[in-house]
């Protein structure tokens, strides 16, 4: 860890790394040299099966082929839409649009048309990939309506098609000329309300994010990396993929999480090295309960996107035996931020999202008001909760046609407002408290949710909790408690009160409690509140019409 002592809540780039120069296709061609022989990816299918695998070399030459034929149909910085789950042609059109200079744009398999076509549209995408169905979801079709009318879609491509996907026009003698500043992808944030915005990352931020990511992870040529993450999602094709690339070493690409199959696939392929978020984690510890698996290949576990309880932390180390490395970031940053160390002692894992990475800097600073745009804020002192920032190497180009968004996001001194509330101590480790537009007002006071959510967790029963805004008459807001408890047992709403009024002012307790089998999520596995807020609301009014 760095032996820092801030006296404000800014902590400078540290420089214990350096950045490559290096493109998507360049790194490729680099590990292809470096390891060519040694297997790169390994697929598993939505059953759980191994499926075939790359060496790094035969990843290399393949992506080329596909890249070839992408470059006789389209132009460089063209947009192409990748619309699949974790399939094996999802990675290498990665690598393929790198490799031609296209510009990939990430699309969530369980879209449906209105949000499909909105991606199509706003991206200004020339060709939309994808495969025939999902779960169930009749993709073939909603790409066809999806697409109607838009005169920028020029081919629509099902990626198991291989007359297809390999269909060309004039062959290029060479692929193109592709710089490291260029736009390499536009990951759509899953937001909380309304459509999303689309991030544009450049080739330098994914590689080198990617690789900094991986050397704090422990993660290289002899790991052997579970990547479940949606690949449409930057901790499945930036942290994972190219995080596995990087260190030369082989991944399993994981089509669909089972907490069963993946207990069985770290036993069998020996694992050491995966990212999950906190509910993930949870499932795979109650299947090893059901079914106990060797899991002693498990060197380093990343989590983040949710509170992470001590409870949790001492589950993985005691049931897994292996490092938990909680981490902080967001798409518009290629996404890590900061992640602990590994030296780090269990309370800073399970209060902190740990130091910056290297080469990027991170400060604390007093929200922005409503309205304000391009203004860089004031550094809050140590200890004092403020909006997390952060400037560096792997921060957004902006968002996608939308300057007012990007000015919003990203001010005159450059640094990315990531609308996270959050504390530096003196030693540089970041603490999130909760979002700034997340936060509760009770009576004219502010009430930040991961702090309840923390709080909670540290209760034996509790396995999950959400913690929401509820409209409330008298007070404008009161304090929502959604509670998935351990093994479903009954809620007891009187114990959990009384834990949080051990650990809480009385203000910060809910006042609305309610217990659930399971959460809605996100693509990348994260709780959505707004649909929890949502439900809870529509099923009231229900009720009251009765």
């Amino acid at each position: 860890m760095y032996r820092l002592r801030l006296s404000e809540s800014y902590v400078p780039a540290q420089p214990d790394g350096d950045l490559l120069d290096l493109t998507v296709g360049d790194l490729l061609r680099q590990q292809a040299s470096t390891f060519p022989d040694s297997v790169a990816v390994t697929a598993v299918t939505a059953d759980g099966t191994l499926g075939p695998s790359w060496t790094h070399e035969q990843l290399l030459r393949d992506a080329e082929a596909l890249a070839l034929s992408l470059a006789s149909r389209f132009a460089p910085g063209e947009r192409v839409v990748v619309w699949a789950p974790n399939v094996s042609r999802w990675l290498l059109m990665e690598y393929a649009c790198a490799l031609a200079g296209l510009v990939l744009v990430t699309a969530n398999p369980s879209f449906q048309q209105a949000e499909l076509r909105y991606v199509l549209e706003q991206s200004r995408s020339v060709a939309l990939f994808h495969i025939e169905s999902h779960r169930g979801n009749p993709m073939t079709a909603i790409a066809e309506e999806a697409s109607q009318g838009l005169s920028s879609v020029r081919e629509i491509i099902d990626l198991d098609n291989d007359e297809q996907l390999y269909a060309s026009g004039p062959r290029p003698r060479s692929l193109p000329s592709v710089d490291p500043t260029d736009a390499a992808q536009i990951q759509y944030t899953s937001g909380t309300t309304g459509f999303p915005k689309g991030a544009v990352l450049s080739h330098h931020s994914l590689v080198n994010n990617a690789r900094l990511f991986a050397q704090r992870a422990l993660t290289d040529q002899n790991s052997v990396y579970a990547n479940f993450m949606p690949l449409f999602h930057t901790a499945g094709c930036a942290t994972g993929a190219l995080g596995s690339l990087q260190a030369g070493c082989r991944m399993l690409l994981i089509e669909q999480f089972d907490a069963d199959a993946l207990a069985l696939r770290i036993e069998t392929e020996r694992v050491t090295n995966f990212f999950a978020v906190p509910t993930i984690l949870v499932a795979l510890l109650e299947s090893l309960e059901r079914q106990p698996r060797n899991v002693d290949s498990l060197v380093a576990i990343t989590t983040g996107g949710a509170p992470v309880s001590a409870e949790l932390v001492e589950r993985v180390r005691r049931q897994l035996g292996c490092h938990l490395l909680t981490a902080f970031g967001q798409t518009e940053a290629s996404p890590m931020i900061s992640l602990n160390h590994t030296d780090v002692s269990a309370e800073h894992i399970a209060s902190s999202a740990g130091q910056p990475l290297p080469l990027t800097e991170v400060s604390i600073r007093t929200a922005r008001e409503d309205g304000e745009i391009g203004t860089a804020t004031s550094v809050v002192p140590v200890g004092v909760v403020g909006e997390i920032c952060a400037r560096g190497y792997g921060i957004m180009i902006g968002y996608n046609d939308n300057p007012d968004a990007t000015a919003a996001a990203i001010d005159d001194e450059g640094w990315l407002h990531t609308g996270d509330l959050g504390t530096l101590d003196h030693e540089g480790f970041i603490r999130v408290t909760g979002r700034v537009k997340d936060m509760i007002i009770r009576g004219g006071e502010n009430h930040f949710p991961a702090e309840i959510e923390h709080a909670l967790l540290e209760h034996s029963s509790v396995a999950e909790v959400a913690v929401v805004g509820l409209p409330d008459p008298k007070w404008g807001e009161v304090i929502g408690a959604f509670v998935r408890t351990v093994g479903n047992e009954p809620i007891e709403v009187d114990a959990l009160r009384a834990h949080c009024r051990e650990l809480l002012s009385p203000q910060k307790t809910p006042s609305i409690w309610e217990q659930v089998s399971e959460f809605p999520l996100t693509g990348s596995g994260k709780i959505q509140k707004f649909a929890i807020r949502d439900n809870y609301l529509e099923q009231l009014s229900q009720k009251e019409a009765q």
